[in-house]
């Protein structure tokens, strides 16, 4: 049974809701719950999660919607009260923060004067305007809002370029200037490696990778997914690439993103031929003769690609990286063995539970190589494209960060419920021979991953011992989780932990392909 209750004309921030939203989720008798403004938006994500209530087409973005799951009737009452509390606990804990938090942009710039860049997160009808105000007041912008008209992206870009300003995103959700990470990203070295990335988790897997060899990053900047598409045309992209190309720490520039639009490519390509650094460029799928007609050097995963930048750095042959590669992926033979004997006959298919979008389609790319018929919520392929993302069919790849699945929630990297819902759901499945999974860690991911997802795990494991648990893990040494005491303890625990998401796919399509012959 679904119930829901509007309040209206109660404003609370996407975050407040996140955490109101977990913490009824959380309680007895709650299957599913949803606590969001009803926008437009999140009423489409609503009826495609078949939590939609007829009587909510009323309500505009300034009214509360509170959904409830449950199949315990009696107990609605109960849950709808403890509703009341978590807001009201939230609002009030907000109210009594004993230090002074300005309420407007030009008391944070009276308190911080030197202050450059603003990084933005409020509801997407209402970034765009706060946007604009921080580039009038000559403030660099960071816009992690999603939800942002097309045409506003478009407006906040040509201003932001015409006064020599860098407007990152909309939808940008990592960054690292001037050493100093920002939203999802990771503790890394300090270097002359320089990144631009219009993919989240691309940008934060590639200089991961660059820190934990040894070198380290000059500047990580995001675009937002939507700048390498034929309407924006890649305004930041290219102006991020005028910026490293002057920047005196900036010796070797990665460039990550899925294929831009031919247009926007051949845009790219006219600029890199004016640039004398080297460039390092992964454009997820593309052919990459049209990367190397302009000088730049092509990369097939993240991985390739970091470890390219840092061969650069370190004045060696670049042909060395292949090497490496082409080794390390002929030394798998004994480990895919191992995995093989743990699955049972009758158990054929993958299972992939990601929290980053761009590792999901990364893994994707490489396992099609060798395995037809891979269906994912992200595939391009409609023939491939999930009738229902809450259920996996044959192969799977899921990316757990899509809005279908975040309406209401902490994005997968902070919240594990729905991927330890669908672990276990993936372990009662007779035909799931491979749980693969990402951590993704860092600022702004879940504190203590291992206390979150071990336990789901031995659960899996009790229930389905023949399933092979495979992952990768992004960050570093340095980031608060510690990506080495987290990999130890998942090795412990019979999880196969691959250095990287690139070989955590290529292990799994070795496996695949062996226990289907």
């Amino acid at each position: 049974m679904i119930k829901g209750i509007v309040k209206k004309g109660e404003y609370f921030d996407s975050v407040s809701l996140m955490i109101v939203g977990k913490d009824i989720a959380q309680m007895d008798y709650v299957q599913d719950a949803t606590v969001v403004m009803a926008t437009q938006e999140n009423k489409s994500i609503l009826k495609t999660a078949d939590l939609y209530l007829n009587e909510f087409e009323k309500y505009d973005d300034t009214d509360l919607l509170i959904v409830i799951k449950s199949d315990h009737q009696d107990k609605f009452d109960e849950i709808f009260e403890n509703v009341d509390k978590f807001l009201s606990e939230i609002r009030n804990k907000k109210d009594d923060q004993g230090s002074f938090t300005p309420k407007s942009l030009d008391g944070a710039i009276k308190i911080q004067p030197d202050s450059n860049l603003s990084l933005i997160s409020i509801a997407g009808r209402y970034a765009g305007n706060e946007a604009m105000k921080a580039l009038k007041k000559g403030l660099n912008v960071m816009l992690f809002s999603d939800n942002v008209p097309l045409e506003t992206e478009i407006e906040l870009k040509k201003y932001a370029l015409a006064h020599d300003l860098i407007m990152m995103g909309p939808d940008c959700g990592t960054a690292i200037i001037n050493g100093v990470p920002l939203a999802f990203s990771n503790v890394v070295n300090r270097g002359n490696i320089g990144i631009i990335a219009a993919s989240g988790t691309g940008l934060q897997e590639v200089s991961s990778i660059i820190s934990e060899e040894g070198f380290g990053i000059s500047q990580a900047i995001g675009t937002g997914g939507r700048d390498i598409k034929e309407k924006i045309g890649g305004m930041m992209f290219i102006a991020s690439l005028e910026a490293l190309k002057d920047d005196d720490e900036t010796k070797v520039i990665v460039l990550v993103s899925k294929p831009p639009h031919p247009t926007v490519l051949k845009k790219i390509n006219f600029k890199l031929k004016k640039i004398s650094k080297p460039v390092v460029s992964i454009f997820l799928g593309a052919d990459r003769s049209l990367i190397e007609e302009s000088g730049a050097i092509a990369a097939e995963t993240l991985e390739e690609a970091a470890l390219l930048a840092c061969a650069i750095s370190d004045n060696l042959e670049t042909y060395k990286v292949a090497e490496f590669l082409e080794e390390r992926r002929a030394s798998y033979g004994s480990i895919v063995d191992k995995e093989v004997e743990k699955i049972s006959s009758g158990r054929k298919y993958i299972r992939g539970l990601f929290s980053g979008g761009t590792l999901c389609d990364e893994a994707q790319i490489i396992l099609e190589k060798d395995i037809e018929n891979i269906f994912s919520n992200r595939s391009g392929d409609k023939k491939f494209a999930l009738a229902d993302s809450w259920l996996s069919k044959e192969h799977t790849l899921v990316d757990l960060g899509e809005d279908e699945f975040t309406v209401g929630r902490l994005h997968p990297m902070m919240d594990f419920d729905l991927r330890k819902k669908r672990i276990l759901q993936e372990a009662q499945d007779k035909e799931t021979a491979i749980i693969l999974f990402d951590l993704v860690l860092g600022y702004g991911a879940n504190i203590d991953p291992i206390s979150e997802i071990l336990p789901i795990i031995k659960e899996a494991q009790i229930i389905a011992p023949d399933i092979s648990f495979i992952c990768s893990v992004t960050g570093t040494e340095q980031d608060p989780q510690n990506k080495n005491k987290v990999i130890e303890i998942l090795e412990k625990n019979d999880i196969l932990v691959m250095p990287s998401n690139t070989a955590a796919a290529e292990i799994v399509s070795l496996i695949i392909k062996k226990i289907n012959i």
